[in-house]
């Protein structure tokens, strides 16, 4: 699924944010309750996730980082400012249109085609498993990220409610 890039330029490193990068698990229980907005407000005070920084910081090495989120574009202030706050370059950012309620497999995957076109995908890390199946399925070079336990109530909110 990936191709040679023309340009000379480097290939990407393609990060999920939550789950990856930012520890969502104090703000889970919002979503038992359907609170959206208040769910991707509190991301403001994610931890990080020191692994997935670490396997970033390494990537950054050999390849252009780029970040694939199911965050809706609304968020994007709250997301870059939280990246530059742990000192993590803070785009390309890719992120779920507002209005957009698929699920997050069908969504990355329309971005990872689209970016294909241009660039050489190098590597792909997310922690949700559908997501990981459908891009393995399509040959992408995904990775499950697996330092934080994925959570059923996340799971649902990508999957079936099309939200994160």
């Amino acid at each position: 699924m990936s191709r040679p890039d023309d340009d000379g330029a480097r290939p990407l490193a393609v990060f999920d944010i939550d789950g990856v990068l930012a520890d969502v698990s104090h703000r889970l229980h919002h979503l038992d309750v359907h609170r959206w907005e208040r769910f991707f407000a509190d991301a403001a005070d994610d931890p990080l996730l020191d692994e997935g920084a670490e396997r970033l910081r390494e990537a950054q090495k050999e390849y252009d980082v780029v970040y694939l989120t199911g965050r809706p574009e609304r968020n994007r202030p709250l997301t870059e400012r939280w990246l530059a706050e742990f000192d993590l370059p803070t785009g390309p950012l890719y992120m779920r249109p507002d209005d957009d309620r698929r699920p997050a497999r069908y969504v990355k995957r329309e971005v990872l085609r689209r970016l294909a076109r241009s660039r050489e995908i190098a590597m792909i890390l997310d922690d949700d498993p559908a997501v990981v199946r459908v891009l393995t399925d399509d040959g992408w070079p995904v990775e499950l990220a697996t330092w934080l336990p994925h959570s059923s109530t996340l799971q649902d909110a990508q999957e079936n409610q099309g939200r994160t």
